[in-house]
This record gives C-alpha cells, sequence and structure tokens, in this order.
C-alpha cells in the first residue's frame, strides 16, 4: 500500500543543509500496524508528515496505492490526503471554537459530503467513541481522554485507509493512554492501516512492526505476531 524508495528529506538551517531522512526505503503493507521510534531528532515526525503529504522529500519516490503521489501537484495531494489519510496528534489540534460534533464534522464539510449524511456520519461517531453526551462541548470543556477521543472520531470520519498518529498519548495520563491505544488498535482490526510515532517503547511495543530510527535512517526492526 505505501512505498518508499530511497527517501530523503534536507533542509536549510542558515547556511547548512540538515539531513532529516537519508535515503529511505520503506513498504507498509495495508492494514499493517507499525511504530516508528528513536531518539528526538532522529527524523520520525519528518517522516510520518511525508508519508501523510504533509511534506514533499527531497528525492525519492513514495507510492500509494500504487500511484506515485510525489509526482502530484498540492491540490492533488491535498485531495488524496483528504480520501485516504487521517491524522491524529500529541496536541489534538481541536478547533477551540467549535464543539465536538463540529469538530469531527469539519473534514466531511471541506470534502463537500452532504448535510444528511454528515450528520448521520457524526452521530454514529459519537455514539462509537463514547461521545454522545459531550457532543455539544468545547474542547476546553472535555478531559484530554476526550479530546483525543474527539480527535481519532475526527481522523476516522472520512473512513480513511491509513491513519497516522504522532504520540497519541503524549498528553495523556497512562491509564487514558492505554484507553485511547485500544481505541486505535479497534481500527487496526477493521483493517485501517496505523502508523505511529513514540518515544514510549511500552506503546511502540504495541505494534506489529516496530522500526527503529536514528539520524534520518532506519537503522533496524523487530516484528510481533500480535499487540497486547
Amino acid at each position: 500500500m505505501i512505498s518508499l524508495s530511497q527517501i530523503s528529506r534536507s533542509f536549510t538551517v542558515g547556511d547548512q543543509q540538515v539531513a532529516a531522512l537519508r535515503g529511505i526505503d520503506l513498504n507498509i503493507a495495508a492494514g499493517d500496524y507499525v511504530s516508528i521510534m528513536g531518539p528526538s531528532g532522529s527524523g520520525k515526525s519528518t517522516l510520518l508528515n511525508l508519508i501523510g503529504l504533509l511534506d514533499r522529500p527531497s528525492s525519492g519516490t513514495y507510492k500509494l496505492d500504487g500511484g506515485n503521489v510525489t509526482a502530484l501537484n498540492d491540490a492533488q495531494q491535498a485531495k488524496v490526503r483528504s480520501e485516504k489519510i487521517g491524522f491524529v496528534f500529541q496536541s489534538f489540534h481541536l478547533v477551540p471554537r467549535l464543539t465536538a460534533a463540529m469538530n469531527i464534522e469539519l473534514p466531511l464539510i471541506l470534502a463537500g459530503i452532504p448535510p444528511a449524511e454528515r450528520k448521520a456520519r457524526v452521530v454514529q461517531l459519537l455514539e462509537n467513541y463514547g461521545l454522545t453526551d459531550r457532543a455539544d462541548h468545547r474542547p476546553d470543556q472535555l478531559s484530554g481522554g476526550q479530546r483525543q477521543r474527539v480527535a481519532i472520531a475526527r481522523a476516522t470520519s472520512m473512513h480513511p485507509a491509513v491513519l497516522l498518529a504522532d504520540e497519541p498519548t503524549g498528553n495523556l495520563d497512562q491509564t487514558t493512554g492505554k484507553e485511547v491505544m485500544n481505541l486505535l488498535e479497534q481500527l487496526v482490526a477493521q483493517k485501517v492501516t496505523l502508523i505511529l510515532v513514540t518515544h514510549d517503547p511500552v506503546i511502540g511495543g504495541r505494534a506489529t512492526r516496530q522500526l527503529y530510527m536514528v539520524d534520518g535512517e532506519i537503522i533496524g526492526e523487530n516484528k510481533s505476531a500480535a499487540s497486547p
């Protein structure tokens, strides 16, 4: 489903070129559950942003579902991102002035989904994530776990094939973090491809594929039969 070939990404800092990614080769099949781990500055989030079409490589080829998405223009990439990729972030990235229901509905509005279908999807997602009684609450009226559940509901509102999670439990206590991971892993059971970045080896170890990055390179991979 995802194929990266010799992907590199460099940034200019002052008068120097900094290599964030160095010749990454990576294949991820549909339904894979992958964690990306490594020290700060190892390139984990840069790699996730490239897979999510939030950034472009300096060189190399990225194919998604067999299509070369590196060859697409910004508008074309945005369309692919909207239709196929969902995002969950450490800091939730909810719109402060919108209610939980409105935050979940936002991607559907942007994608031009008809109002009746939008309403039905939002009602179902609120129910799925135990948020029905929080539908009219703004983010500042929700707990951290509730905010992350809203973020996951929003990320899955367009039924993406790929879900990208950047430190999804980073702002949560241990118990709430486990609850969030259970929700994400339920999506894997539904054949969603889950790729998450984490500093936490316990969280990362739940994935069936665990990639380790140092200095912009994947230096190792472990595989396990199933997550806990």
